[in-house]
């Protein structure tokens, strides 16, 4: 009965090979970077360094300082405006950083062929 599918011989050809190689090597180059990044801490200030919130690589807030001159009961909005100003910086250094180190790893393949990152 012929053989159907897959490749001569049974066997990946060379290029498939090397390329699996890679492919695993790029993904735990991944996974190491993605641990590292885990680890780390960003943080950003918004009103002249009033509100200072640090992010973690896990994208969860470590920690919100606030400086008592900005805590003023008739105007919250201007506290939560810094707050979330704060936070989102701290959050784009750390996406920032991110795309950088993962991008350094894929070398630019980010987003060919379904790739997840």
């Amino acid at each position: 009965m012929a053989r159907r599918g897959g490749f001569p011989g049974g066997g990946i050809p060379g290029n498939m090979n090397n390329l699996m190689k890679q492919a695993q090597r790029m993904q735990k180059q991944m996974e190491e970077r993605t641990k590292e990044l885990e680890e780390k801490t960003w943080e950003a200030s918004a009103g002249g360094g009033a509100v200072t919130v640090t992010v973690s690589g896990k994208k969860e807030i470590a920690s919100v300082k606030i400086s008592q001159e900005v805590v003023d009961p008739d105007d919250v909005e201007m506290l939560e405006d810094l707050i979330v100003a704060a936070t989102n910086e701290a959050l784009r250094l750390m996406e920032e950083e991110s795309a950088k180190m993962m991008s350094e790893i894929t070398g630019g393949l980010s987003g060919l062929g379904g790739f997840p990152f």
